[in-house]
């Protein structure tokens, strides 16, 4: 609690700026909704035979996972607010609309006749007599959204629409629960806080509630600007960085102080931010030396002059018990030490990325090519579980460790690729729900040792020191074995257009603090 706490007094500017932009994620979409799904719901009580189609087709898109929603309207509407209010908009309509149709429909016929009968026409009716009698139930529908609403809007972090989304993101990938709550726990105040609002507000008479309606009208614009306040423009280059980038000790923060450079900064999910700069939406990112995109979209890795970024050599991290026990699947696992350039590594996420091939199509080719590929021993023995982090890189890892595993040893291989960040990883190791997973030793340095800053400055620029380093003190705290580095350096590293980078003699991070 103690850290918690601590944590929101230091970021409580970054806190309130998210719960802004969440606020305002949310409050638009619902409203956009409620204004389509309400007259929608009215009118499909007047069509009964449309109601089924409506009501099937709304509910078909609830059922879209929003990961997947978020990324099909990346083609169509771009990245940042317009794609994450109009997903947010489709998840709220089901609940309204669904509800206002119940509500209406759910009005005592014997009522309605009784109002017909008194000389009220269809429009008196349905202002005087239905939509208050079914007000109770379009709230209770407006309140399902909101809360759907706030949950799912963590999400528009991914494609750099802010939230309170960006701490857990970046808390799931730095393996810092406390920065996991911090955005959770915000996001969960404003869900209930929205809940008991309209709950107030349900429970108000008809008349009351219509006094208030001038007062809600002007409070829209002032709410819809919560999203856009926190996003004025700061000076400096525009830049599309992940959330892990930005809370990492040699991301972001150490960036700007190596250099004194100033960003304006879009939060992007890694996948994003190669697209973002492609398309001249940002002009810098943050991406990985070995990426197959830097290739795909012609873009030129800025010279890290000043040592910002710590080495990041990749290597098969397994339990200290199970390398013990098992010392055929470390002997395996060690045939690929030193077997992988960083070019050899950019090449085969190209052929994943870009040519479409599958990482086990691409993992037994690399394999074939060194003379290291044997065909599975299938000999139905003790089921081994392989786990990776969400990216192409690492989904290529495990195909080749599971080959190997197949090929020089008893065991069968389950892979489990895509688990999420680094957190998500390191616990399932530690855990014993994965046998093992591919790390990098700049990860494991920074993220998980957090050693101290004299002894990171001695060997940051080291990278046998930094392996040394991490390899003993993961044994001593964690009772876990790092094995052979597999030859490649997948290190953070500044990314440029090729075209901008040679018109602006950019060359460097160095070179963007003179271009500013």
């Amino acid at each position: 609690m103690v850290e918690l706490l601590n944590f929101f007094a230091e970021n409580r500017e970054k806190l309130l700026e998210q719960m802004l932009e969440h606020v305002g994620l949310t409050f638009i979409s619902l409203l956009i909704a409620a204004l389509i799904a309400v007259p929608l719901g009215i009118f499909i009580t007047r069509r009964p035979k449309l109601s089924g189609s409506v009501l099937g087709f709304t509910g078909v898109l609830q059922t879209i996972p929003s990961i997947a929603l978020l990324g099909f309207m990346i083609p169509l509407l771009g990245i940042g607010v317009k794609p994450a209010i109009f997903a947010l908009f489709l998840y709220a309509l089901l609940p309204i609309l669904r509800n206002t149709y119940t509500g209406i429909s759910g009005v005592d016929p014997a009522v309605k006749e009784a109002a017909l009968g008194i000389g009220l026409s269809r429009r008196q009716l349905l202002r005087q007599v239905e939509l208050p009698l079914a007000l109770p139930v379009i709230f209770a529908g407006l309140r399902t959204a909101t809360v759907i609403n706030v949950g799912v809007a963590t999400l528009a972090a991914y494609i750099g629409a802010g939230g309170l989304g960006e701490f857990i993101f970046g808390g799931i990938a730095l393996n810092n629960s406390v920065m996991i709550v911090a955005g959770a726990l915000p996001a969960a105040v404003l869900a209930i806080f929205f809940d008991q609002l309209l709950a107030v507000l349900q429970h108000m008479d008809a008349s009351k509630l219509s006094r208030m309606g001038k007062p809600l009208l002007l409070l829209i614009p002032l709410l819809s600007s919560a999203y856009f306040w926190p996003q004025a423009y700061s000076p400096g280059w525009s830049a599309g960085f992940p959330p892990e980038f930005m809370g990492r000790r040699d991301g972001y923060d150490n960036l700007v102080e190596t250099y004194g450079l100033e960003f304006n900064t879009t939060i992007l999910n890694n996948s994003l931010m190669y697209k973002a700069v492609y398309e001249k939406e940002v002009d810098v990112i943050s991406g990985y030396s070995t990426d197959g995109r830097i290739k795909a979209y012609d873009l030129r890795i800025l010279e890290d002059n000043r040592n910002a970024f710590p080495p990041y050599f990749c290597t098969p991290v397994v339990q200290e018990s199970f390398a013990r026990e098992h010392p055929e699947v470390v002997e395996a696992l060690n045939l690929l030490a030193g077997q992988i350039s960083d070019s050899a590594m950019t090449v085969l996420n190209y052929r994943v990325d870009f040519e479409k091939q599958s990482p086990a199509e691409v993992a037994e080719g690399f394999l074939r090519e060194r003379g290291l590929w044997r065909p599975d021993q299938q000999q139905g023995g003790e089921t081994l579980i392989i786990g990776s982090k969400i990216f192409t890189e690492q989904y290529i890892l495990v195909e080749l460790f599971g080959q190997l595993i197949n090929g020089y040893t008893g065991f069968d291989v389950d892979t489990r690729p895509g688990l999420g960040g680094t957190k998500i990883c390191f616990d399932a190791l530690r855990n014993g729900e994965i046998a093992l997973y591919p790390e990098y030793t700049g990860t494991g340095l920074q993220v998980m040792l957090d050693p101290p800053k004299d002894t990171l400055r001695q060997i940051i620029g080291q990278p046998q020191q930094v392996y040394d380093y991490v390899k003993s003190a993961f044994a001593k705290q964690y009772g876990i074995r790092w094995l052979q580095p597999i030859g490649f350096n997948n290190t953070y590293a500044l990314m440029m257009r090729e075209e901008q980078a040679a018109r602006l003699g950019v060359e460097s991070i160095g070179d963007l603090t003179e271009q500013e």
